[in-house]
């Protein structure tokens, strides 16, 4: 299967955000796992780039899948990261990729710390880490670093198999309407600031005015709340990365599962940005949107401008 996009018409801006992604010699990597096809899908490109692969999935979380295609696969509970630090020794890995969704609800769950019973390794990432709030980055980013006390490094996806980024362009046969270009316009500017803030990536928006916006739910959830508050559906989603995007964890993602959540909540476009957003099983994407009637477009910030003015 192929993993670059089918792009059947070209904008005429070449440039992303992201630039050059350096490729990295062929090694032992460790994968931490959680929801969603983006680890099974990485797993495979990295070894016909040549790597070994380690996967550690996330109990509840990560794909049975993994089981399969990983060279070697373990799954440990979401808050025992003293058991993924010894399992990760004892296999010769000292790089480590993140892929895949982690479901930030469970620690809003009632009697949290007996549902998920740390050990003391997580227990010191909580307090010593991110006590300060509780935002993803701010959590993700503690992870890294109780990691890095015992020599890990954490790496991107993305300098292993770059070639997952969506390039720039229309990846369907029908493309945005000029009403919808500036509900594009007018969504990315704010997805951008919730991004900035660190709340979600991805606004919902129809005839200029936002619908809905993704908080810790995710993308999905916040599409189908959009289409329980505008009944009339022809909305438009929008997903970018943050401003301040830590390439190593929570790069957007988008798939099939998402295209199928359109349709069925009623939306008819989706703007991702070009260069910064993983597109998973692209020709699926784009065949499934055009069956559907859905745009799909990857874009960059500073052309909007120009777009919706042509």
């Amino acid at each position: 299967m192929s993993h670059v996009p089918i792009h059947r018409d070209i904008l005429p801006f070449p440039q992303d955000r992201r630039g050059s992604t350096p490729t990295v010699a062929s090694c032992r990597l460790g994968l931490l796992a959680g929801g969603g096809r983006f680890p099974v899908e990485f797993v495979t490109a990295a070894q016909s780039a040549g790597h070994f692969v380690f996967g550690l999935g996330v109990a509840g979380m990560a794909s049975q899948e993994l089981a399969d295609v990983c060279d070697e696969f373990r799954v440990t509970p979401l808050a025992r990261i003293g058991k993924a630090i010894r399992l990760f020794k004892g296999k010769g890995v000292d790089r480590i990729v993140m892929a895949g969704k982690i479901e930030k609800t469970v620690l809003f769950q009632p009697y949290r710390w007996a549902r998920l019973i740390p050990d003391w390794r997580t227990l010191h990432m909580w307090f010593r880490y991110a006590r300060e709030n509780k935002k993803d980055d701010t959590i993700m980013q503690a992870v890294i670093r109780e990691f890095e006390r015992d020599g890990f490094r954490f790496d991107s996806a993305l300098q292993y198999v770059p070639e997952l980024l969506v390039k720039h362009g229309f990846l369907t046969t029908r493309k945005p309407s000029p009403g919808q270009w500036r509900d594009i316009q007018y969504g990315w500017d704010i997805a951008r600031e919730m991004g900035r803030l660190d709340v979600g990536q991805t606004v919902v928006v129809n005839d200029t005015t936002v619908i809905a916006v993704e908080a810790i739910e995710g993308t999905d959830r916040c599409i189908r709340r959009a289409g329980e508050l505008c009944r009339r559906g022809g909305f438009t989603v929008v997903k970018v990365a943050k401003p301040q995007q830590d390439m190593r964890f929570d790069v957007p993602t988008v798939g099939v599962e998402t295209i199928k959540t359109i349709h069925q909540a009623g939306g008819r476009v989706l703007a991702i940005e070009a260069g910064m957003t993983i597109i998973l099983e692209p020709q699926e994407v784009a065949d499934l949107a055009d069956r559907f009637g859905i745009s799909i477009v990857a874009v960059n910030a500073d052309e909007l401008s120009l777009l919706v003015a042509a």
